[in-house]
């Protein structure tokens, strides 16, 4: 008689989760013309931003540590980030679910709910920075012209830090999702969060221009590690390891949290209509 082999949970659900990735990268494959019109829009305002950027710097050479060709790149890239790390909010579906009740099932899974909406939001996140985030940054290079990352090295340090940030972006957003559970209504939620991605990331200007320990606040808070953070990786400011490890470690942060935001839901499970 054979001996069975017992295949463990954590590995049967691996494959699970690379194909959620996929699902999610060809879920939004489907909105292209959305994506295409987003690419448009965060094209223009990007061309608005560095005609500004540019004013600033003529004004104050080296401002930030920065020279003009630095806060043209920084302007560019961070418009590239907009869609996939999803800078003004949503991009979960977890809300309308807890609203309608379909959140009960999704706990019920034999998988991870906060896994398995990573997964799909991994595969939005890569979909969105082709197809919405590369356009203005061809852009740029070609009207104004942009720094480009030197070395391999300094690549795969973008890369790194870039993939983390998708990972932090997730982590906070999913924590706002879940609010939904006490507060009943996300908007006014969604709100503070709005204000805080893109004022506290490096979205509106770069963090480096805020003066003291106004400035050390900002560079400390989980936002910077979404945009402020990787643009640094690619311009080549930043120490790579320390800046990997500070985006590493709010990126467990916010995951931790939200694993302990599931687990809580689990033992109230709010259903608003239905």
């Amino acid at each position: 008689m054979r001996n069975r082999v017992i295949t463990p949970w954590r590995c049967k659900t691996f494959p699970l989760y690379a194909r959620l990735v996929r699902y999610g990268f060809r879920k939004h494959a489907t909105y292209v013309w959305a994506a295409l019109a987003g690419a448009f829009t965060n094209s223009v305002f990007g061309i608005l931003r560095a005609y500004i950027l540019i004013a600033l710097w003529q004004a104050r050479p080296g401002l930030a540590g920065y020279d003009i060709t630095d806060a043209i790149t920084f302007c560019f890239v961070t418009q590239a980030f907009i869609g996939p790390m999803q800078l003004f909010g949503g991009g979960l579906a977890i809300p309308e679910r807890i609203r309608s009740g379909d959140i009960a099932l999704d706990l019920v899974r034999p998988a991870s709910l906060q896994l398995w909406t990573l997964a799909e939001d991994v595969g939005r996140a890569a979909y969105l920075f082709l197809v919405r985030g590369i356009p203005p940054m061809l852009l740029g290079a070609a009207i104004f012209g942009i720094h480009v990352p030197a070395t391999p090295g300094q690549w795969l340090a973008f890369l790194a830090g870039f993939a983390i940030a998708v990972v932090v972006s997730f982590g906070w957003r999913y924590l706002v999702a879940l609010s939904v559970c006490w507060l009943l209504d996300d908007r006014g939620v969604a709100v503070v969060s709005l204000v805080l991605s893109t004022f506290f990331s490096g979205m509106m200007v770069p963090l480096h221009l805020f003066p003291g320990w106004f400035g050390d606040l900002a560079m400390a808070l989980p936002w910077a590690a979404m945009v402020q953070l990787p643009t640094d990786l690619y311009l080549g400011n930043a120490p790579v390891l320390e800046t990997l490890a500070f985006q590493a470690f709010w990126a467990v942060v916010l995951l931790g949290l939200g694993a302990l935001g599931t687990r809580a839901i689990r033992h109230k499970v709010v259903i608003q209509g239905g």
